[in-house]
C-alpha cells in the first residue's frame, strides 16, 4: 500500500515524464497517480506547450496524453510530435473485438477486470482467418496481434498466470461509443478487407 503524496511533495516532471512514457494507471503506479492527478492542472498547461492534451479518467483510473487535432496544430503552428502510424488489420480488429468483449462485460456483475486466456484472445480473431491448412501461420499472424496490442498497452500481461491478459480499461477512451454502435458495420468492412488480403 503506497502512502499518500502530500501537497508540497507533488512534482510536475515526474508527472509529464511518467505521461509521455505511456499511461499511468492508477492501480500499477499509485504514487505516480497521485502526482499526475494532483498536479493535473499544471501538466495539462504543461502538455499543451507540446500540442498535447492530458486526459484523465478517475473513475476507471488511468490518465494518458493524446495529439490535438491536426487542424488545431496547424492553427499553434506547432509540428506533430508522435507521428501517426496505420495499425496492421488483426493489430486494429482486435481492438474493436477487446472492446466490445469490455463493454459486454461491463454490463453483467462479473467483477472490474476482464481477464482472458491467449485462447480466448485466439478464438476472438479465429473467424477472420481464412480456413487453411496452415495453422502455424494463422497461429503466428493472431500471436503478432495479441503481442502488438499488448505493446500498445491495451492487453496486460497478468503476473504469476501463464497466458492470461487483462483487457485495460483505456482502450474505452481510443474505441468510442459511437464506433461501437456501428459495431457490425465496422466487422463486414474487417471481414471484407480480410478477404481481399487473404487472395
Amino acid at each position: 500500500m503506497s502512502r499518500t503524496v502530500r501537497r508540497d511533495e507533488l512534482n510536475l516532471s515526474l508527472a509529464v515524464t511518467s505521461l509521455m512514457k505511456g499511461v499511468v494507471y492508477r492501480d500499477s503506479g499509485q504514487t505516480t497517480w497521485q502526482h499526475v492527478v494532483g498536479l493535473a492542472a499544471q501538466v495539462s498547461d504543461y502538455v499543451a506547450t507540446l500540442g498535447l492534451s492530458v486526459v484523465i479518467d478517475e473513475a476507471e483510473g488511468y490518465a494518458f496524453l493524446r495529439s490535438r487535432s491536426d487542424d488545431e496544430l496547424a492553427d499553434l503552428g506547432i509540428p506533430r510530435l508522435v507521428a501517426r502510424h496505420q495499425l496492421p488489420l488483426h493489430t486494429s480488429l482486435l481492438l474493436a473485438l477487446l472492446r466490445k468483449r469490455l463493454a459486454e462485460y461491463d454490463t453483467t456483475d462479473a467483477g472490474s477486470r476482464l481477464v482472458l486466456t491467449g485462447d480466448q484472445l485466439r478464438e476472438l480473431l479465429a473467424p477472420f482467418f481464412p480456413a487453411t491448412t496452415n495453422e502455424a501461420r494463422t497461429t503466428d499472424q493472431t500471436d503478432t496481434a495479441i503481442r502488438r496490442v499488448a505493446e500498445l498497452g491495451f492487453l496486460r500481461r497478468m503476473p504469476g498466470q501463464d497466458g492470461e491478459y487483462e483487457v485495460r480499461r483505456v482502450i474505452k477512451a481510443y474505441v468510442d461509443a459511437q464506433w461501437l454502435a456501428d459495431f457490425d458495420t465496422h466487422l463486414a468492412e474487417y471481414a471484407a478487407i480480410a478477404g481481399e488480403e487473404t487472395r
